[in-house]
């Protein structure tokens, strides 16, 4: 059988190196249904989210897409290329920040840039990498920020 039909699609430590930039391929537009599944699933009532008269009597004229599910699929849409199969554990989310606002029929893609790698000082089959994720809309406008840190699966020994 062939051994690249187990591996992980993620990458492993020693795949993550420093400064590497990881340009992920699904994209995700986001439409009024998610939002309001999110924001109600969520138990958050924000009228920003779930009221267009509210929400067009705001600077943004519309509603806005809770910036919590513009987090979770920022992180989501980095999975397949980064984490699939090779993530031990998510250790923390840091530094989030969302510069601008996304409304309903946005399409975002992401990106993640590794910022540090270190092995595990308890774990001697893992180690700790901390990625910079950020979502970017159709305009070319980063929405959405965030910092992670990552337990992460070192490349198995060929024994």
């Amino acid at each position: 059988m062939n051994a690249d039909l187990n591996r992980p699609q993620g990458r492993y430590l020693e795949e993550l190196p420093v400064g590497a930039v990881i340009r992920h391929r699904v994209t995700r537009t986001l439409t009024e249904a998610d939002n309001v599944f999110f924001t109600t699933l969520t138990m958050n009532p924000q009228p920003l989210h779930l009221d267009h008269e509210y929400a067009a009597r705001t600077e943004f004229g519309r509603p806005l897409v809770n910036s919590l599910l513009t987090l979770s699929t920022l992180v989501g849409l980095s999975v397949h290329e980064l984490t699939l199969g090779t993530l031990v554990a998510n250790l923390g989310l840091s530094d989030i920040v969302f510069p601008k606002p996304v409304f309903h029929g946005d399409t975002i893609h992401a990106e993640s840039e590794v910022l540090g790698v270190r092995e595990s000082r308890s774990r001697p089959d893992a180690g700790v990498v901390t990625v910079e994720h950020r979502a970017i809309n159709q305009r070319g406008e980063v929405v959405a920020k965030c910092t992670r840190t990552a337990l992460m699966q070192r490349r198995p020994s060929a024994g």
